[in-house]
């Protein structure tokens, strides 16, 4: 399928914790000609989560033939994204980071369950996504710290970003 006039798509990514989730509700009010989604709400551990997220990008590329586009929250690097059959269909892909300290992480995943080796990791990943942001991601991913900053003020600092882009 040729897609004639290509919007951009664009990820708001982080490690476990940062607050991708906590941020949609705020987000979608914010940009109400967008569409957000967390793409956590069809994965249930069952399935292949690289299968997951290309079904993302079909669903933003469908969304895009209509003249919208679409915010993801959830972790998708460009590696991965780059694979995805839907990939060219977009002007560009574009990254933002969420981040929190790591006793902010580490709070908010022991409040859902998870093992110190799972905060361990997902920590570390969250180094990685600070240390690679500028190399890693074209153009560089900009990072905001969600530590301390309620959803709304975050969300708001990721639409003027989206909005800086298109504008």
């Amino acid at each position: 399928m040729i897609v004639l006039n290509k919007l951009p798509l664009f990820i708001v990514t982080g490690s476990s914790g940062s607050g991708k989730t906590h941020v949609i509700p705020e987000l979608r009010k914010l940009l109400p000609e967008y569409d957000v989604f967390d793409v956590d709400i069809i994965w249930d551990g069952k399935q292949d989560w690289q299968v997951v997220k290309n079904n993302w990008f079909r669903v933003a590329r469908s969304i895009a033939e209509s003249g919208r586009c679409t915010v993801l929250c959830g972790t998708i690097l460009p590696w991965e994204a780059e694979k995805y059959d839907q990939f060219e269909s977009f002007s560009r892909v574009y990254f933002l980071n969420l981040h929190c300290d790591s006793d902010v992480r580490r709070e908010r995943l022991i409040k859902r369950g998870w093992t110190e080796e799972q905060v361990v990791e997902y920590q570390t990943f969250a180094q990685w996504l600070l240390d690679n942001a500028n190399s890693k991601f074209d153009p560089p991913m900009p990072t905001i710290d969600t530590s301390n900053t309620p959803p709304d003020e975050v969300a708001s600092a990721i639409a003027g970003w989206i909005q800086s882009l298109v504008n």
